[in-house]
């Protein structure tokens, strides 16, 4: 129970430490890997980087979720987002549905779900978020342009060199993508989201990437 506890409040820290983990094993055993489940393995790595860049460095994407996107003014360090729905989106969620492709590479409209999960979210941090933040970059973009993004493009082409991918693929992979999206996302988000919620994020990551001062320049109350 104590575990639980630190990791569902570490677990940003705990996915940085899997990241070089995963690192050294590819870089030291990667000749053993499936071809697929080794492109697949950097995949996840990069959701990895990506986890902790929103949330640990530079971070603050709790408050930019609950206060500039959501508009929350009341509390914002709980609602909608709150440490536990956090934690089951990118772990209890995010976890399984990325090492199932890593795992059954065989299944290509799996590998394609997982890797357009990734490539997809240029429309949230790319756009969405951007458009909201009046800014350039928000936490989570820089894993999505420098890490998502190739790596799922060298998927994509590796599939295509070798014979591997079928047009109803595209439309499978499509579809578990949106299908993920609401179960490992939106879901979680809606049966979790309570004004009330004792999971608050801390002080310390309502604070972070300078959010007080970026929510006070978009006049939006600062985070709790």
């Amino acid at each position: 129970m104590k575990f639980f506890k630190f990791y569902s409040k570490n677990w940003y820290y705990i996915g940085g430490v899997l990241f070089v983990l995963l690192a050294f094993m590819v870089g030291f055993l990667g000749e053993g890997f499936n071809p697929l489940s080794k492109i697949l393995t950097l995949s996840f790595m990069a959701l990895l980087v990506h986890q902790f860049e929103e949330y640990a460095l530079p971070g603050g994407f709790p408050a930019i979720m609950n206060s500039a996107w959501m508009g929350e003014k009341d509390v914002p360090d709980r609602y909608p987002l709150n440490r536990k729905s956090a934690f089951i989106v990118n772990v209890i969620g995010g976890y399984p549905f990325y090492i199932l492709a890593i795992l059954f590479p065989n299944l290509i409209w799996l590998g394609l779900a997982q890797v357009l999960f990734g490539m997809l979210q240029i429309l949230i941090h790319g756009i969405l978020i951007n458009v909201k933040m009046k800014s350039w970059y928000n936490p989570g973009l820089a894993a999505v342009v420098f890490l998502h993004w190739p790596i799922g493009i060298y998927y994509i082409r590796y599939i295509y060199v070798n014979g591997l991918i079928q047009p109803w693929h595209w439309l499978a992979g499509i579809g578990v993508t949106v299908l993920a999206a609401m179960l490992i996302i939106n879901l979680p988000l809606q049966l979790l989201k309570n004004k009330k919620s004792e999971h608050a994020f801390s002080a310390e990551e309502m604070k972070r990437f300078n959010m007080p001062e970026k929510l006070k320049r978009l006049k939006v109350d600062k985070p709790g």
